[in-house]
């Protein structure tokens, strides 16, 4: 297989930013890139946090206070870049205070929208006052979705991209960077308004995604069921008429998972370590997090796990109903870390104070015990109403966690169901999203957890699966060899 130039612009990477997966995978994937050989470069805005947080960034000459337009505003970006911790990628920081130097990575800033399109913008300049030929920009989600439209038009007079191509990566169609038609104009595109969606123009607005999809050589999603649900009214979110339309450009791929960082072997924030051959750390890491998170210590007790965010896409909802009745029902303990929507936070607080010692919660993220809860936890929960791919189930199965699942987008792709009279699975489905159908399967769960052969063989199953980035990254690789021209002849 050749080797791919690729720009890859994602508007948060781990360390430098993060408020989701997204920032997960485009470090991840970018690593694996790196390791394969490619030539990999990352493009990201510089925000506050980052100028903030003393990374050690250099200044590229040439890059320093750029004049660009979009539309009749005129900016300025400087860029510095720094090498993407445990890899060789590059990481380019656009660095235009006006719009990036603020309190969060979003906004509900009435400039949202200039502020990406910016970003997509620099992007490409970067790469021009570089002398530097991307074989594919790598989009990922609406903050990027300007970028081929942007190509094909103010930058298709330049010869240095002839070759190139792009790849444009939904990682949740719920989010679709939706503005007013009346920013046509701040865009930029007052001369290409024939090109975005005529539709969404008559109805007064601008799909920043959609624009994305409808001019990208190829989109992908971060599963192949997820690829599959978003070609229907109830998961396309309105965009499904789109995505039909370019479904054979259209390609599942699942995230991968970082194993340097996500492996109960070797993981720093773990006091204990235990690997397929050696499992006693598991024990001890339950009997750590029981004690962390003030729970009664009874390691016979089946201790559930929740990392997530506090949303109704989580499939929290189902939870009042059931978790009452199975605290009851069963010994079990409950530990979970999360934030978000406040009846959910409420919710959490209040099951913590009805049954003290059995439920614990911990408002917000800690990075450090979102590792603990997937070592020490005996399963976990992820009880989604949608999950384009989910990487908690992953990581669970590295750590001899089997997790509890509803049959949808990522979860389908990744977890298996246990048959207990073959031996075979990692996990534990539900269909319907219904409560009944959820507390059923815990209930089955928990009885599968008495029977220690049974769940001995279930855990090291989930433990050799591999869900590494090299595997998954490679299935990008054949994409961009499947959108790219053939290299030109050497003469």
């Amino acid at each position: 297989m050749r080797s791919f130039k690729v720009c890859l612009v994602s508007a948060e990477v781990v360390p430098y930013a993060k408020t989701g997966g997204l920032a997960d995978v485009a470090q991840g994937l970018a690593r694996s890139l790196a390791r394969a050989g490619h030539d990999i470069r990352v493009v990201m805005p510089m925000y506050r946090r980052v100028r903030e947080a003393g990374h050690a960034l250099e200044p590229v000459p040439g890059l320093q206070d750029v004049a660009f337009q979009i539309g009749g505003r005129r900016l300025y970006f400087s860029v510095s870049s720094t090498r993407l911790p445990g890899s060789t990628a590059t990481v380019y920081f656009v660095r235009c205070p006006e719009l990036y130097d603020r309190a969060g990575i979003y906004t509900q800033d009435p400039d949202e929208h200039l502020r990406f399109a910016a970003l997509c913008v620099a992007s490409v300049r970067l790469c021009q006052q570089l002398g530097w030929a991307p074989d594919v920009f790598h989009c990922n989600d609406w903050h990027t979705g300007l970028l081929p439209l942007y190509l094909w038009t103010h930058f298709a007079w330049d010869a240095l991209f002839q070759r190139s191509r792009v790849v444009m990566t939904i990682h949740n169609i719920g989010y679709q960077g939706v503005v007013g038609a009346d920013k046509v104009g701040e865009l930029g595109l007052e001369n290409e308004r024939n090109l975005l969606h005529q539709g969404d123009l008559k109805a007064g607005q601008i799909n920043l995604l959609k624009t994305g999809l409808l001019y990208a050589n190829a989109i992908t999603t971060v599963s192949k069921t997820y690829a599959a649900e978003i070609l229907e009214p109830e998961l396309g979110m309105g965009l499904e008429t789109t995505l039909r339309q370019r479904k054979s450009d259209l390609f599942g791929i699942v995230n991968g998972v970082d194993y340097e960082d996500w492996s109960p072997a070797t993981d720093v924030h773990l006091a204990h370590h235990y690997s397929p051959a050696n499992m006693r750390g598991k024990a001890l890491c339950k009997q750590a997090l029981l004690q962390r998170m003030g729970l009664a210590p009874d390691l016979e007790a089946p201790l559930v796990g929740i990392v997530s965010r506090l949303t109704i896409q989580k499939g929290f909802d189902l939870l009042p109903d059931i978790l009452p009745v199975l605290l009851r029902k069963h010994n079990l303990r409950l530990a979970v870390l999360g934030s978000g929507e406040e009846r959910y936070e409420s919710y959490f607080a209040w099951l913590q104070r009805t049954f003290p010692g059995r439920v614990a919660y911990d408002r917000g993220y800690k990075e450090p015990l979102s590792h603990q809860i997937e070592a020490g936890s005996d399963m976990f929960l992820m009880p989604s109403r949608f999950e384009p791919c989910g990487l908690n189930q992953m990581y669970s199965l590295k750590y001899g966690t089997p997790p509890i699942v509803r049959r949808t987008g990522g979860l389908a792709d990744t977890v298996e169901q246990w048959e207990p009279t073959t031996r075979q699975g990692t996990g534990f489905f539900f269909g319907e999203f219904q409560a009944e159908a959820l507390m059923n399967t815990v209930d089955f769960a928990v009885s599968q957890f008495r029977d220690a052969a049974g769940w001995k063989q279930l855990v090291a199953n989930g433990m050799a699966k591999d869900f590494s980035w090299d595997r998954q990254g490679e299935l990008y690789v054949q994409l961009y060899d499947r959108v790219c021209p053939p290299a030109p002849p050497i003469r």
